[in-house]
């Protein structure tokens, strides 16, 4: 009886979990091809799974809620960091970088994997 019921909270608690995973986590494909893998639970860390820049972290963001992330973004060729945002919509995140102020600003589309 008592390894039924531990089995089934077990099982509860797993599941949950997983619903209560953010859906900005996982793999991404991006712009250039490279996956990146975003992970973390409030505070999310965006870390180059693949391609010339493997192992390279490259942003840190916070959920400002409604889909939407803010945080920092580094461009992995010229190490250079910049004030970053992240939208969620459906399997795509657009992600961008400013400076000045957001007077100059790049973005590209991701894609879940």
């Amino acid at each position: 009886m008592f390894r039924k019921v531990g089995l089934a909270l077990a099982a509860t608690l797993i599941m949950s979990g997983v619903a209560l995973a953010d859906p900005i986590e996982g793999n991404w494909k991006t712009a250039s091809g490279a996956t990146a893998a975003i992970s973390g639970s409030g505070s999310f860390s965006i870390t180059l799974k693949t391609g010339k820049h493997a192992g390279k972290t490259i942003g840190s963001f916070k959920a400002a809620g409604d889909g939407k992330y803010a945080g920092t973004i580094t461009d992995p060729e010229t190490d250079k960091t910049y004030n970053g945002k992240a939208s969620l919509s459906g399997s795509s995140l657009k992600m961008s970088g400013c400076v000045l102020g957001g007077l100059i600003c790049k973005s590209q589309t991701w894609n879940k994997l």
